[in-house]
């Protein structure tokens, strides 16, 4: 099974999310497929096929929870010697040399990942562009709209 990489605040809001869906989702829906039970007959509830088909998610959304807890290679970065070179976890200041913009993200997992508070995937082509470089290397990114170059102007083990 291949290991997934996340970050300890990655893994505490999954292990959050989990046990919300089983110690409150969960009971609410199994609540209220029991109340729409004693209604009579099944065939024709609606209120039956809503709860059940809730239920189905809650339980696939705890399995698909559960699945990645269980592959999931917690990385620490604050606990990794600091090089100055960027790697999983770590948050990249980067400086774009066409416009002289800054921007800082966070490579984190792919679960975690959300642009707009500043967290891309391992697996985005920025973070697959910056792994392995270090502080003042000039970083081509490949996008959509033809390629960037980044100069990578700090790396902190946040």
């Amino acid at each position: 099974m291949n290991k997934v990489p996340m970050t300890v605040v990655g893994e505490a809001r999954l292990r959050k999310e989990l046990e919300q869906l089983k110690s409150e989702a969960r009971p609410r829906v199994i609540a209220a497929i029991a109340e729409a039970r004693e209604h009579g007959d099944l065939k024709e509830n609606a209120e039956y096929h809503a709860a059940r088909e809730q239920q189905g998610f809650i339980e696939g959304r705890i399995q698909e929870i559960e699945g990645k807890l269980g592959s999931a290679q917690v990385i620490d970065v604050t606990k990794l010697p600091r090089t100055g070179k960027v790697i999983f976890g770590v948050t990249v200041e980067l400086i774009n040399l066409d416009t002289d913009e800054q921007v800082r993200y966070r490579i984190v997992g792919e679960d975690e990942a959300d642009i707009k508070s500043g967290l891309i995937s391992v697996t985005s082509p920025i973070a697959r562009a910056l792994i392995g470089k270090e502080e003042g290397d000039v970083v081509v990114v490949k996008t959509p709209g033809g390629n960037v170059e980044y100069e990578i102007g700090g790396v902190q083990h946040l």
